[in-house]
């Protein structure tokens, strides 16, 4: 499609041109296609970082740009870090500015782009700054090994497999965690290092071999397959709003997979395995236990001094305290008693010899089994006076974390033992799973906190922005049969409005064509009740065909024993979103008309607002164009919530054409609002005057092949689209697009009679 100068872009009122002009000067990147986004993308990242995150984001972008590497990479950066911040935090920059500059300084400079474009599609699959920092890891060290030298010294060419480990690794994340994609990329790096083909199809998931690995690797529960249900859990059942984060389990060098929460939200292990074999609890059960766990702490739970408690006091009160809160766990949710009892171990009486290791963590997981096991049966005289104890706590109320403290210290005082300080620990069931670290438990009185507590806190996020940050959608690459994920953003907003009387002029320029669609209206519009006639069943008598089957038999012929008829209400039960393709070529004129293509589509598009709006169906009207993929503009022109008026006619009457089609985000982006719709029909008209394309992309099928997925997409959700092609070369792909669904309109002049006729033909 041809590209022609677009509009002026009108800046939201919420950044003020001074300050935007600033920070325009600070990215200081002459490329236009990073110039026309950059307004959207400082209002997302205003919003979303701090002003150091703001300072550090202008800055890499300003270095991106002067890498060399032309405007993809700052276009993905300055549209993707701000959602790569917010799952993982800001402090991640650094790291990504390092794998950017190793790129760089190595022959893998081109690997830099598929990096920042996977980016937050891996952070939102990974949610936690740990898991962050393995994937790169694993990144820079595939890197360095799949990097060709040919004297053994120096980097000669570029890794074959590193772009497309990089295109994929969202899709491998979907079903392993970072340890698992560690060991995937290894067997990879090792076996196919001198074969660049082979190398290529392994990490793009198209060989046997790349598949087995895979399978081989995935095991367990991925939090980010239950995420969903885990956070509706937590807001449901505790009325608790924290992020679910993540961390990476399986390096050597990580930390246990114990869960813990602070400010930043909820730390889970990225996998959790069935427990004890296929009989126990599975790992979605094991989630909810540690989940249900810590949302107990949060709610009754509060912070204790800890400088005078020694290590041993610590670990008894967070003994207590745990079997506390389970306690009141269960009081509020008591089908959860089986799935704890099968989680917490359950220590042998003796097992422990204090002659030759200490044994304080054996004592606590006894009396913790003994304070959730109804029947625990241990001997020990001591432990069951303080069991005995907490219950008499617990049965006068919930107590409290001071209680636990308390009572605590009393049995440290009591059971220490001098082999306590033993090097050697029995750990032996000792470990409960679904217990966190108790971080949150302990405050620390140290130098310099005293200051710290009369500073001013930070103040939020900035949330006086009036923009709405951009949509990302996927996209379908048919090489490799799959879609690249988070590719295409759609920036969204309300079509400015203009002369409302140009649309009133349109209508009556066509006075004679409403009059006669008037009349097809008429028989389209719903009816209160419809008799249903000819029933053998029915609600009453049909007078006429009763009288006639009485004459019949009386005449000895055979009556029509269909003697009743009944009633149904005839409703229309139907939402029709309308989209238009704003692409240059609407601006070519149509011949021996004196109009162009736009403004005949005006005249159309106005003729059937106004047979829908007599028809009283849920209707929307809404355009759209692209200039490339970073940049899709959708247009509202009238929304499901609005009748036809005013303020819509001014704002088609104020539509402009220009850039190119990507029809497929914007399909996707319609069905978002189309598929609300509580109707029994939802039906998608694409009015289009040209194939599916945009300046990006070289191979003419490849948005064709997008678009036919987006409608297989739509048709799996219940949505019908219809496509009207102003194009009369338009059978060559929109068959292959639409299939049967779609209709050519060879004479654009003919668009304002066709297309309300077609709409009538449609929803008849």
């Amino acid at each position: 499609m041809s590209t022609i100068a677009a509009p002026p872009e009108i800046v939201p009122g919420s950044i003020e041109p001074a300050q935007l002009e600033a920070w325009r000067a600070r990215v200081a990147c002459g490329f236009p296609a990073v110039q026309d986004v950059l307004a959207d993308c400082l209002l997302e990242a205003r919003a979303a970082l701090s002003a150091e995150g703001m300072d550090a984001w202008l800055d890499c972008a300003h270095a991106l740009g002067r890498m060399g590497r032309g405007a993809e990479p700052v276009l993905a950066f300055l549209q993707e870090w701000p959602s790569v911040a917010s799952a993982v935090g800001e402090d991640l920059l650094n790291d990504v500015i390092a794998l950017i500059q190793a790129m760089q300084k190595s022959p893998n400079s081109r690997a830099i782009a598929p990096l920042l474009q996977s980016l937050a599609a891996v952070a939102r699959r990974l949610r936690g700054p740990g898991p962050m920092r393995d994937y790169l890891r694993v990144t820079r060290e595939l890197m360095q090994r799949t990097t060709v030298s040919l004297h053994g010294h120096h980097a000669t060419f570029e890794s074959p497999g590193l772009p497309v480990f990089l295109e994929h690794a969202p899709r491998a994340l979907d079903v392993l965690n970072v340890a698992g994609l560690s060991r995937w990329a290894d067997y990879g790096a090792r076996h196919y290092q001198h074969h660049p083909e082979r190398q290529r199809d392994y990490f793009a998931l198209k060989s046997a071999d790349s598949r087995a690995v895979l399978q081989r690797e995935r095991h367990g529960t991925l939090l980010v397959t239950v995420e969903r249900q885990l956070d509706l859990t937590l807001r449901c059942l505790w009325q608790d709003h924290a992020p679910l984060l993540s961390f990476s389990t399986g390096f050597e060098d990580s930390r246990a997979p114990t869960p813990f929460f602070d400010a930043n939200g909820i730390a889970l292990p990225d996998v959790y395995d069935d427990f004890m074999g296929p009989g126990g609890p599975c790992g979605l059960d094991r989630y909810r236990a540690a989940l249900a766990h810590m949302a107990g702490h949060r709610r009754w739970s509060r912070p204790q001094v800890a400088d005078n408690l020694s290590p041993l006091q610590r670990l008894t009160v967070e003994c207590f305290e745990d079997a506390r809160i389970d306690h009141l766990v269960l009081r509020q949710y008591p089908g959860m008693q089986p799935l704890l009892l099968a989680l917490h171990p359950r220590p042998v009486e003796g097992a422990c010899d204090p002659d030759t290791a200490s044994c304080l963590r054996h004592r606590l997981a006894m009396l913790s089994s003994a304070l959730l096991h109804p029947a625990h049966g241990y001997r020990d005289e001591v432990l069951k006076a303080f069991v005995d104890a907490f219950h008499a706590l617990m049965a006068q109320g919930p107590s409290s974390t001071a209680d636990m403290v308390a009572l605590a210290l009393r049995h440290a005082a009591r059971t220490r033992r001098q082999s306590d300080q033993s090097a050697r620990v029995f750990f032996t069931d000792t470990v409960v799973s679904y217990r966190d670290d108790n971080r949150h438990l302990w405050t620390f009185i140290e130098a310099g906190d005293e200051e710290d507590s009369f500073a001013e806190p930070r103040p939020p996020a900035a949330q006086e922005i009036q923009g709405l940050p951009p949509r990302h959608y996927p996209e379908w690459d048919a090489a490799a049969q799959d879609y690249r994920p988070d590719w295409v953003s759609v920036y969204e907003g309300l079509h400015a409005g203009g002369d409302a009387s140009l649309i009133d002029r349109l209508l009556a320029k066509h006075a004679v064509l409403a009059r006669q669609l008037e009349r097809l209206l008429d028989l389209l519009k719903p009816q209160d009740r419809v008799r249903l006639r000819y029933r053998e069943e029915g609600s009453e008598l049909d007078l006429d065909v009763a009288l006639r089957s009485l004459i019949d038999w009386r005449a000895g012929v055979q009556p029509d024993p269909r003697i009743l008829m009944s009633h149904r209400t005839d409703g229309r039960s139907i939402a029709v979103l309308l989209l238009l393709d704003l692409s240059a070529s609407l601006n070519d004129e149509v011949p021996g008309t004196g109009q162009t293509r736009l403004a005949v589509s005006q005249e159309a598009v106005a003729l059937l607002a106004w047979a829908i709006d007599r028809l009283g169906d849920p209707f929307a009207i809404a355009g759209f164009h692209s200039n490339t993929r970073h940049e899709v503009r959708y247009q509202h022109i009238l929304g499901f919530s609005e009748r036809w008026g005013e303020a819509s006619k001014g704002r088609l009457a104020a539509v402009q054409a220009g850039y190119s089609t990507r029809m497929g985000a914007a399909m996707r982006h319609a069905a978002h609002y189309l598929g609300a719709q509580k109707v029994d029909k939802k039906l998608l008209l694409v009015l289009t005057d040209g194939e599916p394309a945009d300046v990006d992309m070289s191979d003419p099928q490849a948005l064709i092949l997008d678009t036919r997925q987006a409608v297989k997409e739509l048709t799996q959700q219940g949505i019908h689209s219809h496509c009207i092609s102003l194009d009369p070369n338009a059978d060559a792909y929109v068959r292959d697009i639409f299939g049967h669904h779609f209709t050519v309109v060879d004479r654009v002049e003919q668009l304002p009679e066709r297309l309300p006729r077609l709409f009538m033909a449609l929803t008849r």
